[in-house]
């Protein structure tokens, strides 16, 4: 049942059991363990420094820290005023367009409610009001601005 199948470096048993390494393979893995027990003091001496954690390695690590710290809170804090600011101006603007519709509705029914016919007949016959012949209207042509000011001089033709 069991197949021997050998390469050149490996040599395994197949079968219905665990795999065992052979010999050849055993010997590699004691020559590369002895290898890596041979390193040098220097070596091991420059490691064991580099894991130290010196006293200003230290103070430049916690303010480097304390650094990150502060401008993340600053962060969130200046995050969280503008989120304030922008959900105050949403509501603003909420409330002026429902003074415009409110403004607009109460335009429309002051506009309906004025009867032109009444305020025709009260100036004609009680106020005696007629109106303006063509020969008393004067049309002139403004040219500074669209809108005219009510104490400047009208010209004269």
């Amino acid at each position: 049942m069991a197949e021997k199948k050998t390469t050149a470096k490996q040599a395994y048993i197949h079968g219905s059991v665990v795999r065992k390494i052979e010999p050849e393979r055993r010997l590699s893995e004691e020559k590369r363990q002895k290898k890596t027990h041979k390193v040098s003091s220097r070596v091991r001496k420059n490691q064991e420094k580099a894991l130290r954690m010196d006293l200003p390695y230290l103070v430049v690590l916690l303010a480097a820290s304390c650094c990150t710290l502060f401008i993340c809170i600053s962060y969130i804090q200046v995050r969280s005023a503008m989120t304030r600011r922008m959900e105050n101006i949403k509501k603003l603007e909420q409330d002026i367009d429902a003074l415009k519709s409110e403004n607009d509705a109460l335009q429309t029914r002051i506009n309906t409610s004025v009867d032109l016919e009444y305020v025709y007949q009260v100036a004609t016959e009680e106020l005696g009001m007629v109106y303006a012949g063509k020969d008393q209207v004067r049309m002139y042509h403004q040219t500074e601005s669209e809108y005219v000011r009510q104490y400047e001089d009208i010209p004269t033709y």
